[in-house]
């Protein structure tokens, strides 16, 4: 069983992590440490092992939010819509087709068809996450994906959901059809790198990070 206890805790939010290969993808669990609702973010190919989480921990999804459509992120969607029907999947606006486009998530590549259920809420910068007592904001990062968001809350300190933009000492690749390194630069120099250097920084792939460090030692988007 992975993530037995929180990966990081950043008041009043508690986040866990499930590990799926193969491509090390990092799924989350947030919740909010007196309340047993929790947002699923991003979840990959090992649905039975969030499922297994969420069960231990007694926890009620009331949301399954995505960062992006590319297949490693989106593989278990559609066990979790049947698990828990109820809660709606979030995802960005430009990514919305990939749920059901195995070409456009990158799944086809690679001899397998990964198909979601459609979104039932699309996300543009501008307009907060709102679901339960959840709310983040959305800011819109192209370069890795073209609809790719990034989500951040008002915690103590930020927590922020990177997805395939930033890693700890890396960010996402840009080679994919709709990349542009440009783009994804700019998003995180104008965007991510405007928030204090305490924020805490859950990527998809990796261990977490802060700011602050990778203002000074990212070798592909460095401040210093």
């Amino acid at each position: 069983m992975q993530s037995c206890q929180p990966l990081v805790t950043a008041s009043p939010f508690e986040v866990y992590r499930i590990i799926s290969r193969p491509f090390f993808e990092n799924t989350y669990v947030l919740r909010q440490s007196k309340s047993k609702d929790c947002l699923i973010v991003d979840p990959g190919f090992d649905p039975d092992a969030i499922i297994q989480l969420v069960d231990e921990h007694q926890l009620v999804p009331i949301a399954i939010v995505l960062t992006h459509g590319h297949s490693d992120h989106i593989a278990g969607v559609a066990t979790m819509k049947q698990r828990w029907p109820l809660a709606p999947i979030l995802i960005g606006h430009g990514d919305a087709g990939k749920l059901s486009d195995p070409v456009a998530n990158l799944s086809a590549g690679y001899g397998i068809d990964v198909i979601s259920p459609p979104a039932d809420t699309v996300l543009r910068e501008g307009e907060d996450l709102q679901v339960g007592n959840f709310c983040a904001t959305v800011v819109e990062i192209p370069g890795h994906s073209l609809g790719h968001v990034v989500f951040w809350f008002a915690s103590d300190p930020i927590l922020v959901l990177a997805g395939d933009v930033l890693f700890h000492e890396g960010i996402g690749r840009t080679d994919f059809p709709d990349g542009d390194f440009s783009s994804l630069e700019s998003g995180i120099v104008n965007k991510l790198y405007k928030l204090p250097d305490s924020a805490i920084v859950l990527p998809g792939h990796g261990e977490p990070t802060t700011i602050g460090h990778e203002k000074k030692h990212n070798p592909f988007v460095s401040l210093s």
